[in-house]
């Protein structure tokens, strides 16, 4: 059990990079205290994506909430509002499992995937995101080294039947939602905020003879 345990902490930890570089990027980040954990170290984690993530989600205006890439084959892709809206009701899938929750039941496919059609504005997209997070901490303060690897009848997809994988799948799964938003922003001339101050990652090049 040690030995996944250890296992499981590797792969997440592997997932995101280092935290201190992550933390001193951005405003100090509260560390947990003693030695690292399977749940201290998925906590941190979905707190890091937590963090971006929401960051993103609030750097957009309202009135581009709709946007959606049109340069280059984007056809059927999810609006900005739409992507957020995906993985605060992903998160109340992955986390409601691992809290024994039976799913929510949707009308129609699209509300499965994109949450309920009578959450719209900001405001309430981003209240729906903070309170999927927030159900995030509370599955993962629940999971301990006895119950981590248990197989889960309640499993949100056959290939996620424990609650160490279906947390940090969860990660995987914003973090990789953030990745597509940032386009969408950076496509607004907006710099997402965990990228705002850090050194340029491709500056120009010298002038010659310099």
């Amino acid at each position: 059990m040690k030995t996944a345990l250890a296992t499981a902490a590797i792969i997440v930890m592997s997932a995101f990079g280092a935290i201190p570089a992550l933390a001193q990027q951005r405003s100090p980040m509260r560390m947990p205290a003693g030695p690292a954990t399977l749940r201290s170290t998925l906590d941190t984690q979905l707190t890091i994506v937590e963090r971006e993530f929401e960051g993103a989600a609030d750097a957009m205006p309202e009135d581009k909430y709709d946007f959606a890439p049109t340069n280059g084959d984007f056809k059927g892709v999810r609006t900005f509002a739409q992507q957020v809206k995906h993985v605060a009701t992903a998160n109340d899938r992955f986390f409601g499992s691992i809290l024994g929750q039976p799913p929510a039941k949707a009308p129609n496919y699209f509300e499965q995937e994109n949450g309920p059609d009578s959450i719209k504005t900001k405001a309430q997209i981003m209240q729906y995101l903070r309170e999927s997070f927030a159900e995030g901490h509370k599955a993962i303060a629940s999971i301990t080294d006895a119950n981590a690897f248990e197989r889960l009848t309640n499993s949100p997809t056959p290939f996620l039947n424990t609650r160490a994988s279906i947390a940090i799948f969860a990660c995987v799964h914003a973090n990789d939602h953030y990745g597509q938003m940032v386009e969408y922003l950076r496509d607004n001339g907006i710099v997402p905020p965990a990228s705002r101050n850090r050194p340029l990652a491709n500056p120009a090049a010298p002038p010659a003879g310099k």
